[in-house]
């Protein structure tokens, strides 16, 4: 390779190319109007070269930065948290295979108001769209990047504009259902609720999905059988101190999530109650150390790494003028039976 090559530009490689500067930019820039030959031809030169386009000279040209934002809630939820992180790992891997970046937000509690939303607000001509990963966002970002016309994805399925809105999510509510019915069918009847987090759409549709599957089998919704949690193992561990407490029959307990039911294992095991005899227990998510629970976790799997790699890919799409209108991609989800839930022995 010539030591010169680094410093080559677009016409160089037009030049012994023997084509036009401006069809060295449309091969670059992936444009249709260029035949097989030449873009083979061009794309060689390239390489051979190994040319690499100045990237701010590109931006000022294509008006894109191939750069896309992702809201997190906070750092402290991201990386301990097995979700969030397998979540990243989805985005980052479709993010890299088509040659872009990621810029992380995160939205931390001790934030004053809408600072979160005024940051990315103000910061949005450095990325080409955003990818909303965190359920837990205000309505004035979700309003103002719809006036912005910015391409977005969410990762959740909003609470409002759900028509007008790109999101990928899971059927919370038949899922929840399938969980409960399943306790409901090995003869457990006091089945108690540990909630995610109710300003979050997953927790408020799995409490849904749990109300729809006691109506459907014509057992009464009580609700001192119903804690809220969080979606971690702090809070499953207070809510289940808090039902045992109420001092009120019950023979099973669905749980939000996997994070939740760790939580919520430690509160029985400190009562000295025996999984599943006692109590059967349910989770939400299968994280791996579903399987390494004492007993193994029965638990309604969905793939977590899937979800940010559809919505990373669709968010790109729209972005490149691929697909126009709303998109609402629905991933499936299914019950996985363990121990846990005395099915198996």
């Amino acid at each position: 390779m010539d030591i010169f090559s680094k410093y080559m530009n677009l016409d160089d490689i037009a030049r012994i190319a023997g084509v036009s500067r401006t069809t060295v930019s449309r091969v670059i820039n992936d444009h249709p109007d260029v035949s097989a030959p030449t873009r083979e031809k061009v794309r060689k030169i390239i390489e051979e070269h190994r040319f690499h386009p100045n990237p701010v000279a590109r931006m000022l040209v294509t008006k894109q930065t191939r750069i896309i934002g992702v809201g997190f809630h906070n750092p402290t939820y991201l990386f301990p948290s097995y979700y969030a992180s397998t979540l990243y790992l989805g985005i980052n891997r479709v993010a890299y295979e088509r040659n872009y970046a990621t810029l992380m937000w995160w939205e931390q509690s001790h934030m004053e108001k809408d600072y979160f939303t005024r940051r990315i607000l103000q910061q949005r001509r450095l990325m080409d769209g955003i990818l909303i990963a965190t359920a837990d966002v205000s309505a004035l970002l979700i309003e103002q990047l719809m006036e912005s016309k910015i391409p977005f994805v969410m990762i959740e399925k909003p609470t409002r504009y759900t028509d007008e809105i790109n999101y990928v999510t899971i059927d919370n509510i038949q899922s929840a259902y399938i969980a409960v019915e399943h306790l409901i069918k090995l003869g457990r009847k006091r089945i108690a609720h540990i909630t995610g987090s109710l300003n979050i759409i997953d927790g408020q549709e799995r409490l849904v999905g749990y109300r729809n599957a006691l109506q459907r089998h014509d057992i009464p919704f009580d609700p001192d059988l119903v804690a809220e949690g969080a979606f971690t193992r702090e809070s499953g561990y207070c809510a289940m101190k808090e039902l045992l407490e109420r001092d009120i029959p019950i023979d099973a307990v669905f749980v939000g999530n996997d994070d939740c039911a760790e939580g919520v294992f430690q509160s029985l095991k400190e009562a000295n109650i025996c999984i599943p005899d006692d109590i059967a227990v349910v989770g939400f998510d299968d994280v791996p150390a579903a399987q390494d629970f004492t007993p193994r976790l029965t638990t309604i799997h969905q793939s977590i790494q899937e979800r940010g790699a559809r919505g990373t890919a669709l968010l790109l799409d729209l972005i490149e003028g691929r697909v126009k209108k709303p998109h609402h991609i629905i991933l499936p989800s299914h019950l996985v039976i363990r121990q846990s839930c005395g099915a198996q022995v």
